[in-house]
């Protein structure tokens, strides 16, 4: 022990001269001799508050702990620390172990913290003091919370015993930190005791105070009030003053009852600090009131002047004074109370229901939760809400963090506000306050950008919006959402949160523009503090509110595409796709090409709530279709300008895109093996699911917010050729050639020679595209911020038509590159002789290019750009007819194979998988899964002075496959040079080849109403004009001329005989048979005859029988496997294929030949073939009649062929029956 007490004897005198060069450094007075007394003074204090641990281990001084000045916090102290210099190590643990239960306890740091206390920062002038506290000493100042100030203590010299520090966060500019100051500090200098007032002070209390403002000689007084602090508003900061308004009512129990309050003013710069100072509940005597009129407000009220002072109430030195002997006269009434508005009665109970009062209060909690720091919501208890936003409390904020307790003064209770927020919300406005009372333990959680930046941002929706609080608190929902979608890979936070330029809100802002402008308008007054505060009855943006259905959400792409898919599958339904009737007669062939491929349009207004698509426009040069892309994904898109024109400005890429109308498409593709449709119900039999989803949209529905290009971030760097490529690399250097697109060809996989010298592996197709078009004239350098003159070259007069092949990233281009078009093309970088010449840049023989009509052709490199240019500048091309291309309906339908490339325009109708056009030989029966796909789109021609469009199939297959985005039913499509075929049954059809070209010109439309079929006369389908190809006609069954029953093989459609299948060799997985009927029947409506084709369950309504009746036959035909009748002609014998005097026969051919068949019906049909002009119609033909004796010539019209879609009774049936059997 003897050899220890030295060296802590010099560990001491080490300690005491770094307390002394420490104390000269920061605490003297710069500029002056060493302050023995001073340093004296502090180490005394330091040592007397060490010394009241009781355990200091025999050191007289905390040798533990080392002096730190405000600049050293600052500027070294990067992390959040606490300093208890009177607490032991035992007392600390004990006090972190209770803030490790909900968070991270504060470090400790053995700190020793002196300054001055005061509310002014640095050197600034008293007009400049704003409320705020700080502790000051000779290397600068910090910003403090203090709980309980008191303020004598102002201006002294303190030693802080137990205190915290929390720094700034890194996105804070200004550096400054703040501390938390814990427990009473400990003067250096003894405080000097007030013992009060020599004479009691004169004062009046509330009731006679609010008298006395209506006095006539009221400005000849400056009383003392004096009264128990009943009221505290907020400390309200405004670009001209700052100040707060406090409320004095009866100290007794009795006046407290009565409600007597009086309001007080304080706006002088150095009395703000009373507001640290004042508890609710207290007594106070306030010195030296005077009157003054507010601007804006009816009343006067009392305000305190620059010799005011804040005093407490002692009773022993205060003396009421008596105002009657004072003023000379007796006190008028009190300034009568505002009335209460009472508005619209009808109004009132129209909004009853929608409309509540939100509720005042008081409230104590503690904070456990910071839920948006940046907008002020926090949660309470765990069990309520709290938003600040309504009160500008920024250095509060600095300490607002789990653990810390509130007392909230006339507090806003909102209940059941709505818009996604579930719990009560607790929300002050200027008239209540927020007062600390106590500090965490917890150290402060790392903010996240999004609550950082987005500060200002908040407050515009508050202060400038006026929004109330339900559609505040979505608000921030929201821009939490949209932060999420793309912040910060596509977009940094700050450039996505803060405010362009001057004038110009923020991105953020700008998305919820839309939405807030239809729910808040902006003509709502500004507020107006001093009435929010003062006026009876209370009025302010808390008051009254209505419960929020969330207007919408911006889901995330994928989320968005998840939800789509689920609902795709989840409402794909076999037997609903497949309407029983018509499913049961399927073979398993034709029922897994009927599922194969369906799709579902979903709305945003199917969703709860609402969803706006929102996302950066990007082109990808993987697929050659235009995304939108954020955080989470891409999502593919189809857009079109107005007047179904294409879109073809590449400036919109890099663009973000809000859109509240908006089509979300999902395409189904199922693989299946369903036996028969007896089987699907059970999911099984589905061997594969897939789902192609994109939306789709028009320009003119959607808002388009431009983004500065140094915002795009990573999310488009790994596809730079896909955003940034609409700007040119150097706005001063570059060159360009204008050209006018004549043609476009498909996108798809092609194959290019492979260049000299290069890889000797086999080469794999590349997307590509190849357009034809022509220059208009030269090539043209920038020049400043245009474009010079084109050079002028020898053959300027010449065609100059030019082939561009698209390859590799130039993909991206396609969906803007649309006929009729001028671009610019534009090569950044220096100049480059001959840049946009014929020349070697590309791959193609002179052969082709001769055959395609160019003379040179150009392969457009990745990091060219396109602009499009507006033709009415380019006077090569105001003559040129940019109208889309169209074929006659002559050189459609007809046969000649000089005209087998089309172009027109058409509404699909439908769109199914069907057989491969050219089928395998090797391709067993009923097997599907091996073939390739083909799609089956069938359309209804747009022919001018058309009423009744002909129907055309159009065959799309590999390898256009998967089709281009938008080939829906119900859309409008313009297809250019398809390739016209012609079957062998004469019906014209078309396939899709490499020169294809397709362009969407309309959306489905969102309600689908499908128009009645024409009712027609069957003489209008053999007249020279556009007949429908589907239609009604009331007509009579005149005889059958044939029918068959029969079973067969679901699998490979063989005769399906005693419950086998009779295929030779059969391998069938399955033992399953369907029936299959067919009969085909001699109608008249008067004017001409037709040939009716019924199948399946049709023949069952051709020939009266009901479900029940219809199943019992087919039963019947089961056992024999087939039943086969052939009438041949009126009055002879039916030919069948079993035993003339079987039941089952005899029953058949006594029906067809009755009236319950031959009768009258109304029948819906299609023509049996598609209209075409290949085979002429059939003229007319002299046909005998024998008339009794007298033989008749007459000329009949030839039989028309027709199928049948469905077959009604007539609504006179009955009565046409009760004739016929007269007769």
């Amino acid at each position: 022990m003897a050899a220890c007490r030295p060296q802590a004897v010099d560990s001491e005198q080490t300690w005491l001269k770094a307390a002394q060069a420490f104390i000269q450094e920061t605490l003297c007075p710069t500029g002056k001799e060493p302050n023995v007394q001073l340093t004296q003074l502090v180490i005394d204090c330091v040592k007397t508050t060490w010394l009241s641990q009781g355990r200091n281990q025999g050191f007289t001084l905390p040798l533990s702990y080392s002096f730190v000045s405000v600049l050293d916090l600052k500027s070294h102290q990067r992390l959040p620390c606490c300093s208890h210099l009177s607490w032991s190590s035992t007392a600390y643990q004990a006090w972190a172990q209770e803030a490790v239960l909900s968070g991270t306890p504060l470090p400790r740091e053995r700190l020793l913290l002196l300054g001055t206390l005061t509310d002014l920062s640095g050197d600034l002038e008293q007009e400049c003091r704003n409320g705020s506290l700080y502790v000051k000493d000779n290397t600068g100042t910090l910003g403090c919370e203090l709980i309980d100030l008191d303020l004598s203590w102002l201006g002294h010299l303190f030693l802080f015993p137990s205190w915290s520090y929390l720094p700034p966060a890194r996105w804070n500019s200004s550096g400054k930190g703040h501390l938390e100051l814990w427990g009473v500090p400990v003067p250096v200098f003894p405080l000097t005791i007030s013992t009060g007032p020599p004479t009691p002070i004169p004062v009046l209390y509330p009731e006679a105070a609010s008298h006395l403002l209506r006095h006539s000689k009221l400005r000849t007084v400056q009383p003392n009030l004096a009264g128990k602090l009943v009221r505290l508003s907020a400390l309200v900061k405004s670009q001209k003053k700052a100040y707060f308004i406090l409320s004095l009512g009866e100290s007794s129990p009795a006046g407290s009852q009565a409600g007597s309050h009086v309001p007080i003013l304080v706006q002088v710069p150095a009395q703000l600090v009373w507001h640290r100072a004042l508890w609710p509940g207290r007594t106070y005597v306030l010195t030296k009131l005077r009157v003054s009129k507010i601007h804006g407000y009816h009343y006067r009220v009392w305000t305190t002047s620059s010799s005011s002072h804040l005093l407490p109430l002692k009773p022993e030195c205060v003396q009421e004074l008596d105002l009657q002997l004072e003023l000379g006269g007796p006190l008028l009434e009190a300034d009568p109370k505002p009335l209460t508005r009472t508005g619209n009665i009808h109004d009132k109970k129209k909004q009853k229901d929608l409309v509540r009062d939100s509720r005042l209060l008081s409230y104590t909690g503690m904070v456990t939760g910071v839920l948006n720091q940046a907008a002020g919501l926090y949660e309470l208890d765990g069990q309520l809400g709290l938003c600040l936003s309504y009160q500008r409390v920024h250095s509060l904020r600095n300490v607002l963090r789990p653990g810390v307790s509130l007392e909230l003064q006339d507090v806003h209770l909102l209940q059941s506000v709505g818009g996604g927020t579930r719990r009560p919300v607790l929300a002050p406005c200027l008239r209540g306050a927020v007062l600390l009372r106590s500090f965490s333990r917890q150290k402060p959680e790392t903010q996240s950008s999004p609550q950082v930046w987005g500060a200002s941002l908040y407050e515009q929706l508050v202060w400038e919006r006026q929004l109330g609080l339900p559609l505040y608190l979505w608000a921030t929902k929201a821009l939490e959402e949209l932060v999420c979608k793309l912040c910060p890979h596509v977009l940094r936070h700050h450039q996505f949160l803060q405010h362009l330029s001057l004038g110009n809100p923020s991105l953020g802002l700008q998305l919820l523009a839309p939405t807030l402008e239809a729910l808040a308008p902006a003509c709502i007054p500004s507020r107006n503090a001093h009435k929010e505060i003062l006026e009876e009855p209370h009025h302010c943006p808390l008051q009254k509110y209505a419960r929020l259905q969330t207007p919408c959400s911006f889901p995330t792409l994928a989320t968005l595409k998840e939800e789509g898919k689920r609902r795709a599958w989840d409402s794909f339904d076999p037997k609903t796709l497949l309407p029983f009737p018509e499913v049961s007669h399927l073979t398993s062939c034709q029922l897994n090409q009927r599922l194969a491929w369906s799709c579902l349009c979903l709305l945003p207004s199917t969703f709860r709530p609402a969803q706006v698509l929102l996302g950066v426009l990007v082109a990808s040069s993987h697929k050659g279709c235009l995304q939108l892309r954020d955080q989470t994904g891409s999502l593919p898109c189809l857009l079109l300008n107005k007047h179904s024109q294409p879109l073809t400005d590449p400036q919109l890429i890099g663009c973000l895109v809000r859109a509240e109308r908006f089509q979300l498409i999902i395409e189904r593709h199922v693989r299946s093996s369903f036996p028969s449709w007896k089987e699907l119900s059970t999911t099984g039999f589905i061997q594969m699911q897939e789902a192609r989803v994109y939306v789709q949209f028009f320009l003119a529905d959607a808002l388009i917010l431009p983004v500065p290009r140094p915002f795009l971030h990573s999310a488009t760097s790994s596809t730079s050729a896909q955003t940034e490529p609409s700007l040119p690399e150097s706005p001063h250097t570059g060159q360009s050639r204008l050209f006018l697109l004549c043609h476009k060809e498909a996108l798809m996989k092609r194959n290019f020679c492979v260049p000299s010298g290069a890889s000797p592996e086999v080469p794999k197709p590349t997307l590509s595209f190849h357009i034809s078009g022509t220059w208009l004239g030269g090539t043209q350098r920038k020049e400043g911020t245009g474009w010079g003159p084109p050079e002028l070259k020898g053959d300027e007069k010449k065609d100059q038509k030019v082939l561009l092949i698209f390859l590799g990233s130039s993909v991206r281009w396609f969906e803007f590159l649309h006929p009729g078009q001028v671009y610019r093309l534009v090569a950044p970088g220096g100049p480059t002789p001959v840049l946009f010449e014929a020349g070697g840049s590309s791959c193609i023989s002179q052969r082709p290019l001769e055959l395609a009509g160019c003379t040179s052709c150009l392969t457009v490199q990745d990091e060219w750009t396109l602009e499009v240019e507006n033709s009415q500048d380019t006077p090569d091309v105001l003559g040129v007819n940019r109208a889309l291309p169209k074929s006659s309906l002559t050189d459609l339908l007809s046969g000649n194979s000089t005209d087998s490339l089309v172009s027109f325009s058409a509404e699909i109708l439908s769109r199914t998988l069907c057989e491969p056009l050219l089928v395998p030989l090797q391709t067993k029966p009923g097997s599907t899964g091996a073939r390739r796909g083909c799609v089956k789109i069938t359309v209804a021609l747009e022919i001018a002075d058309c009423e009744f469009p002909p129907h055309l199939d159009i065959y799309i297959e590999a390898p256009h496959l998967p089709p281009p985005l938008g080939l829906l039913p119900g859309a409008r499509v313009y297809f250019n040079q398809l390739e016209k075929r012609v079957s062998r049954s004469h019906n014209v059809y078309c396939c899709f080849r490499p020169s294809t070209y397709t362009q969407v010109l309309s959306f489905p439309p969102e309600t689908t109403v499908s128009a009645p079929l024409p009712h027609i006369y069957l003489t209008e389908l053999l007249q020279g004009g556009q007949a429908p190809f589907q239609a009604i006609v009331s007509c009579h069954i005149v005889s059958v001329f044939s029918l068959q029953l029969l079973w067969v093989c679901a699998h490979c459609t063989s005769l399906f005989l005693q419950g086998r299948c009779t295929h030779q060799g059969s391998t069938c997985p399955t033992q399953t048979s369907v029936s299959q009927a067919s009969i085909r029947i001699l109608v008249e409506d008067g004017t001409a005859e037709a040939v009716v084709t019924c199948r399946n369950h049709h023949v069952a309504a051709a020939l009266g029988l009901c479900p029940s009746e219809w199943t019992s036959l087919l039963e019947f035909v089961r056992g024999p496997g087939k039943v086969a009748l052939q009438f041949i002609g009126p009055g002879a014998q039916p030919e069948s294929s079993g035993k003339i005097d079987e039941p089952l026969t005899l029953f058949l051919r006594t029906l067809c030949t009755s009236l319950s068949v031959l009768r009258p019906i109304v029948l819906a049909f299609e023509l049996e073939r598609k209209p075409s002009k290949i085979i002429p119609l059939e003229p007319p033909r002299l046909q005998r009649f024998q008339c009794g004796e007298l033989p008749l010539l007459t000329h009949v019209n030839p039989r028309i062929q027709l199928s049948c879609l469905s077959i009604q009774e007539p609504e006179h049936s009955s009565s046409l029956a009760t004739f016929a059997s007269c007769c």
